[in-house]
């Protein structure tokens, strides 16, 4: 009689409402990679050439760029908490399907990171004299690739989680894999800005995030099952 409601506690919803629940008790660590990125994005300008053209250029390249170190910030923490807490030992001995709570977590850590990165890149875009042209792409893609960013960083994460020193090797075996969506990312918006069809490459970029979606939650929750419970 109360399995419902149990399965509903430990689901995609419980889980997602619960990341954004503690997201407020930690707005520095939630706010700091969106911070950082407009640090990168205005610093990066200062060692280049004052030719403005310059910028719009490499504009797509540094936007990207500062999306996936941004993103790194965030990926370790993405279950670190829970596995100081012990409530990720928890979940993993629950007989329920773990990838519903694991992809509740992933969209939820987008939500509070991708998200921002996207609505908040046309300052950077204005900052870098991006074409009008670009705004756009640029937006669409860093949805896309943001959310393809935490699915494939979760992964990762996963395996380092239980390290307690992992933070060195998570960019190591993380930033190999998000090479693709980048110079997607950055090929979508350079398309843009050159007047070719950018359709192509935002495909591509729709292409992998489908991909992650269907194979990454499954892949973290096997990860755990074999580098916690045993």
């Amino acid at each position: 009689m109360h399995s419902p409601k149990t399965r509903h506690d430990i689901g995609f919803y419980a889980h997602f409402r619960r990341e954004l629940s503690l997201a407020r008790c930690a707005f520095d660590a939630t706010i700091a990679p969106l911070v950082f990125m407009f640090m990168g994005v205005a610093v990066i300008p200062l060692a280049l050439s004052p030719d403005t053209v310059s910028y719009s250029s490499i504009a797509p390249g540094i936007v990207w760029i500062m999306v996936m170190l941004a993103s790194l910030m965030s990926i370790e923490r993405i279950f670190t908490f829970d596995y100081d807490d012990g409530s990720l030992e928890q979940l993993l001995i629950s007989p329920q399907l773990l990838a519903q709570p694991i992809f509740g977590k992933l969209v939820a850590h987008w939500v509070l990171t991708g998200l921002p990165m996207a609505l908040a890149s046309p300052m950077m875009a204005f900052v870098l004299s991006l074409p009008a042209e670009g705004y756009l792409p640029m937006i669409l893609s860093i949805v896309i690739g943001t959310a393809y960013l935490s699915l494939v960083g979760s992964v990762c994460a996963s395996l380092t989680v239980s390290l307690g020193r992992g933070g060195f090797l998570l960019p190591i075996t993380v930033i190999p894999l998000y090479m693709p969506i980048i110079i997607f990312g950055s090929a979508t918006i350079d398309f843009a800005v050159s007047g070719m069809e950018w359709s192509f490459p935002l495909a591509i970029m729709g292409t992998l995030l489908c991909l992650a979606m269907a194979v990454c939650p499954i892949a973290v929750a096997t990860i755990f099952r074999f580098t916690i419970l045993f």
